[in-house]
């Protein structure tokens, strides 16, 4: 079996020895555009002047291009038109106005500085409280209380429920502005073909084929005369999930002036480029007496900026927190309102985990708030409202598959020895030192299909996956997939899943990806998708290609089919040495074809779509840590994680996700923030403000994995891509929180940097 194998990533050699190519190797020597972006939140252009020698688009060359307007089908959502080109006004910091095309990047640069925009400032409205107020300026006038969806559920039965609860416990928890920051800015080049009047758009991209149908659509164009290439890419994290305005113009230069040009973003635009993460929650639960959740009454609030991004749209963020919001906890009475507000800020987009980290955190930070309350121990609270039968469906619908949220559970006590930790706590307290440990756990909703998009309403409906799979004369496998990685191996892994399935080595499997022209329609790589849906697929595909070969082999070794087996590059009839080669059946399939069974084609090509329902992964985080009562500061001593994900195709890679996941959550918990001022200017424009963690702030994180059998995925395996960044941030929070309980201190707003929990310690000594 080489499923559950620790193979090394055949995807990193190239990468090491610095033969990666990303969008910017294949833009050296070609036109260069600059952007020229709005230096003001809100206000009005009265005019554009650029020097006589710059070649300068503006909205008005692009006249032709619609606007960009992601759709939900929803009484609840009002649509905002995103201009390509600012032209009468602008809605944000670092919009785009006009483009300078040069012939080299400095030389674009400098044009850009020269450009002159006269701007009539006008009162932005960038804070998501201040959004809601009555005297706030509308972002767009036909959006009323500048609310852009305004959805909301109560289940029958709720308002008794909820009353008649023993406690009531509120929390109200802040997350703040983030951005993805993925190691390679976004960019694009753009290949113009005059022989077929043709654009070969090489991109930092997650998504190759959707981005060609929203490329196409705008420029009205057939997709056939465009090709979109996503190379090495150097992370993204859902940023470059969304079209970016940028590529449009790109593509529409390139056709234009009939010449090939890049745009490389640079890190100060990358920081003004697609946030997430601006949300608040205030939410009840309703407890009996003996700690069991009842009811929960919720209010969620989402910041998405100045226009909805293409093509999940704004309401990526309410809607999955009102869906998912419930998590693991076994309740039936729910009420919650939860809005899309639009502001003078960048727009957002999905991030990894999307709201789930704040979903997490909110749902954690009530369950401790709760146990304090009740004086129950926080565990105990858990493990009396973990789900714990399966499938359950929860109060929203959503239907889980089999998980082991309470063993997880469980599984983290003893790891982390709570008992000793409890000791070693009271007396560090004794010694003025404040230690405390913090649990998380959750549910990842992963690789779900069409069914769970189609509820979204959207334009397009995401959720399929389709592969072509051929064997080639040489007995050679190339599977072509429609998912685009970004860095999470799936070159590696799903070449074990074939393997497995033809007897082969992985090292004769080859994965093509991200090219429109060589791999079947896609919907890119999200969402912990990958693994469950192409990961389906390809399985689909592989045992479809290993039935006709057999069949090939019942005719030659004339055996019956159920008496061979596949090993190390040979058929075999069971029990005997006696086999062929499977290279030896490849080139008769292709080269005998006189040779072969009634009815059997020539050549061996397959193909295999796979579109499931979804299935959830689940784990447990489990947080130590310090706080310097002087400073503030936090130092996360140990991490332990608790993790199932079904079937580990590739533990080692398996476990790559879930580091680099974690390390996103400490930096959600403890450092980054993107910072406006009142007047809509970000503040936080460079690695100096924007504070990701460094190899000194993430300890070693230890991880268990448990593994829960579900026939919600072929392969046995479950999607874990977001899970790690979505447990950290409440694990971190409770155990700040469990480390200065004696002073009375809660903290429920991220990051939890210094001089926040400064602020917090001169209350309650203050209060003291």
């Amino acid at each position: 079996m080489w499923v559950g194998r620790r193979l090394r990533r055949v995807e990193d050699p190239s990468l090491l020895r610095g033969e990666g190519r990303f969008v910017a190797d294949v833009a050296r020597g070609c036109g260069a555009i600059r952007f020229v972006r709005s230096p003001f939140a809100r206000g009005r252009i009265l005019s554009i002047e650029a020097p006589e020698e710059a070649t300068v688009i503006t909205a008005d060359d692009l006249a032709e291009i619609p606007p960009v307007k992601p759709m939900l089908h929803r009484d609840d959502f009002i649509p905002v038109e995103q201009p390509i080109l600012a032209k009468e006004q602008v809605t944000y910091a670092g919009q785009p106005i006009a483009a300078v095309i040069a012939p080299t990047f400095e030389e674009a640069e400098d044009l850009a500085e020269m450009v002159f925009v006269d701007i009539e400032p006008l009162d932005p409205v960038v804070d998501l409280d201040h959004a809601l107020d009555e005297t706030a300026p509308l972002v767009h006038p036909h959006v009323p209380a500048n609310t852009v969806i305004d959805a909301s559920l109560t289940t029958p039965g709720f308002d008794a429920a909820f009353h008649g609860a023993a406690y009531h416990v509120e929390i109200d928890v802040r997350s703040r502005r983030e951005n993805a920051t993925p190691l390679e800015a976004r960019g694009s080049h753009a290949a113009f073909d005059p022989r077929e009047n043709r654009v070969t758009l090489t991109a930092s991209t997650q998504g190759p084929h959707m981005l060609r149908t929203a490329l196409a659509d705008l420029l009205g164009i057939p997709e056939s005369e465009l090709r979109v290439i996503a190379p090495d890419v150097g992370g993204a994290f859902g940023q470059k999930y969304s079209l970016a305005m940028e590529d449009v113009v790109t593509v529409w230069a390139a056709r234009r002036f009939r010449r090939d040009v890049a745009w490389i973003e640079d890190r100060r635009e990358n920081f003004a480029s697609f946030h997430s993460r601006d949300q608040r929650y205030i939410v009840t639960g309703a407890f009996d007496e003996s700690g069991k959740l009842r009811a929960m009454r919720a209010d969620v609030r989402c910041n998405v900026g100045a226009y909805s991004c293409y093509p999940v749209t704004c309401g990526v963020e309410p809607l999955m927190a009102m869906a998912e919001l419930p998590g693991p906890y076994d309740f039936r009475n729910y009420a919650v309102r939860s809005r899309a507000v639009a502001s003078n800020a960048c727009p957002i987009a999905p991030y990894r985990g999307v709201s789930r980290p704040v979903i997490t955190l909110t749902l954690e930070r009530l369950m401790d708030k709760a146990a304090a309350r009740m004086g129950i121990d926080p565990v105990e609270i858990r493990r009396r409202n973990l789900v714990r039968e399966f499938p359950y469906t929860s109060v929203t619908g959503l239907v889980y598959d089999q998980g082991s949220y309470v063993e997880s559970l469980d599984r983290s006590v003893q790891l982390v020895d709570l008992e000793r930790f409890r000791a070693d706590q009271r007396a560090a307290w004794e010694q003025g030192r404040y230690i405390g440990i913090g649990f998380s756990t959750f549910s990842e909703r992963t690789g779900y299909g069409t069914s769970a998009f189609a509820a979204r309403k959207m334009d397009i409906t995401l959720g399929y996956e389709t592969i072509d799979l051929a064997m080639d004369p040489s007995g050679s496998v190339e599977v072509r997939v429609g998912a685009s990685p970004h860095g999470q191996g799936l070159r590696t892994s799903l070449s074990q899943l074939v393997a497995d399935e033809l007897g082969i080595d992985p090292k004769d499997v080859r994965i093509v990806h991200g090219d429109t022209d060589r791999t079947p329609y896609g919907w890119g790589t999200f969402a912990s998708r990958s693994m469950v849906v192409s990961g389906g697929a390809t399985k689909l595909g592989a045992t479809e290609l290993r039935r006709r070969l057999a069949d090939i082999a019942s005719e030659t070794l004339e055996a019956a089919v159920d008496d061979l087996q596949f090993h190390e590059g040979k058929v075999l009839v069971r029990g005997t040495d006696v086999g062929v080669p499977i290279r030896d059946l490849a080139r008769l399939a292709y080269h005998r074809s006189d040779k072969l069974p009634p009815g059997e084609e020539p050549g061996l090509r397959v193909k295999a779509t796979y579109d499931p329902a979804g299935t959830f992964s689940n784990a447990c985080h489990v947080a130590l840590v310090e706080v310097d009562l002087e400073t503030g500061a936090v130092a996360v001593q140990r991490f332990v994680v608790v993790e199932d994900a079904g079937v580990l195709v590739n533990p080692m890679i398996a476990d790559g996700q879930v580091h680099g996941g974690v390390a996103q959550g400490i930096a959600s918990a403890l450092y980054e923030e993107l910072v406006y001022d009142s007047d809509g200017n970000l503040l936080t424009t460079s690695l100096m403000d924007y504070l990701p963690p460094t190899i000194a702030e993430v300890p070693l994180i230890e991880i268990d994995h448990l593994v829960s059998e579900s026939d919600a995925t072929i392969t046995g395996a479950k999607g874990l891509g977001e899970g790690g960044t979505i447990g950290a941030p409440a694990a971190i929070l409770n155990a700040i929180t469990n480390a200065l309980s004696p002073l009375g201190i809660e903290v429920n707003e991220t990051p939890a940097t210094p001089e926040r929990i400064q602020k917090l310690i001169r209350q309650a000594q203050g209060a003291l």
